[in-house]
């Protein structure tokens, strides 16, 4: 992470010619949102004066607490790469903002926010630094003349293929590249195993800085994907009968030791404090579910047989389970949460995992014996004998899971926790009075 002051910005403002100014924060479904000043106002952005309606933000406040302000984090400056024609080949710069209130408190509905309590809990605990690895995936589907997606993919190539089959691999490559101008350690790009599907894979971070870099990205690749009239999607099951998109999440927690998920003489290499750790998140991973997996759609990826992890498990080599610990050791060690979707809010979604985990190592929870068989070939008698629970099959019952968690609700505040049960529900019913293809095709003739 890059250290500016109000100097250094008012310096890079004169020299890239910086014209307008975006300050960027996330509401709690997880959608960016983006307040643009012109840079006349920059002095007044630096000194956490400019002020915003709350109450038009889903789940922050009502109309009669509307006045809220943005406090900019000086270390997400960025300047986009990018020119804009239309006033002279200016710039548009951003800040990711925390939401304060009137008062000058820290507002409890602001997801950022609620992240940077519960990485507050772990230092106090005695950890120094949670990182993030994530590895998003995503579609690219086809623009019509109107600028508006066909849902028709833009290719037919499976994982690791490479142009023509990858017809998405010049967009792909510009979006490296646009990140990487951005300063993104970009590590892998690939498409992946279904048609239309991409990853790219960047450096761990902080947990704080991590999240602020999958709203970077996911802004990124769509800004890049309509310069190629094709519409990106985070959407985690876009398309039946062929693998979602997931994000799985490589975590680690350090200690100013060192790694403390590591201990050369532990089993496998781990130590006692991540066996607790991932005790508690294999614990609470029903329970999490509804804020990792946060759309009715969600659970049309978490089914067997597309590669989705829905049992309850870890493994080290085995992909099949939810929690992997991949092979490397060292300050590497790491575990990979396999769940997680790319529809997640990045903020809400680690900080449950993070508070899941914390609570295993209070609690010195021990995980169960690790299943290395491919779970996808085991029958309900294998999963019972094993011991492995699945994931929830629906939104509505990942949310009766949350509510009943303490852990879960306390990791989102009491705020946070409300508003996102009311437009889950206000999302389920909507959905429950819709009558789908399927059911006309199914029964229309039939009954």
């Amino acid at each position: 992470m890059k250290t500016y002051t109000k100097e250094t910005i008012r310096e890079q403002v004169e020299k890239e010619n910086v014209r307008f100014l975006r300050l960027m924060f996330t509401d709690i479904l997880g959608t960016i949102k983006n307040v643009e000043v012109p840079i006349s106002q920059l002095d007044k952005v630096l000194d956490n004066k400019m002020m915003f309606d709350g109450s038009s933000i889903e789940g922050f406040v009502r109309i009669e607490e509307s006045d809220m302000y943005l406090h900019p984090d000086l270390s997400t400056w960025l300047i986009f790469p990018w020119e804009v024609e239309s006033f002279n080949g200016g710039k548009i710069a951003r800040l990711i903002c925390d939401v304060y209130n009137p008062d000058g408190t820290p507002f409890a509905g602001d997801p950022r926010n609620n992240l940077k309590r519960i990485v507050k809990e772990m230092k106090e605990m005695g950890f120094t630094e949670f990182n993030l690895g994530p590895e998003p995936e995503f579609f690219l589907f086809k623009l019509n003349e109107e600028g508006e997606c066909t849902g028709q993919l833009n290719d037919t190539g499976n994982y690791f293929d490479l142009a023509p089959t990858d017809l998405g691999e010049n967009c792909r490559r510009d979006i490296v590249l646009e990140l990487e101008a951005l300063g993104f350690e970009i590590e892998a790009s690939h498409h992946e195993a279904a048609p239309g599907q991409h990853e790219i894979d960047w450096k761990y971070a902080d947990v704080v800085e991590a999240c602020d870099n999958i709203q970077t990205f996911k802004l990124i690749v769509k800004t890049v994907a309509r310069k190629y009239n094709l519409h990106a999607t985070f959407m985690p099951k876009p398309v039946a009968n062929i693998n979602g998109s997931g994000m799985h999440c490589n975590v680690s927690l350090f200690t100013e030791k060192g790694n403390s998920f590591y201990q050369e003489d532990g089993e496998k290499q781990l130590s006692e404090t991540a066996y607790h750790f991932l005790g508690g998140v294999l614990e609470h991973a029903r329970a999490f579910t509804a804020v990792c997996n946060p759309l009715i759609n969600s659970y049309k990826r978490l089914v067997p047989g597309f590669e989705a992890p829905v049992y309850v498990a870890w493994s080290t080599g085995n992909r099949s389970p939810l929690v992997r610990v991949p092979a490397s050791r060292g300050m590497s060690t790491r575990l990979e949460v396999r769940s997680v979707d790319p529809a997640a809010n990045p903020y809400l979604a680690l900080s449950v995992i993070l508070a899941s985990g914390l609570d295993g190592i209070r609690n010195k929870t021990q995980p169960p014996k690790a299943v290395e068989r491919n779970i996808y070939l085991m029958d309900d008698s294998d999963l019972e004998e094993n011991g492995i629970p699945m994931l929830p099959s629906t939104l509505v019952e990942a949310m009766d899971l949350m509510q009943k968690d303490p852990i879960i609700t306390e990791a989102l505040g009491s705020h946070i926790l409300t508003n996102f049960i009311e437009e889950k529900e206000v999302e389920w019913n909507a959905y429950q009075m819709q009558i789908s293809p399927w059911e006309l095709e199914s029964y229309l003739d039939r009954y």
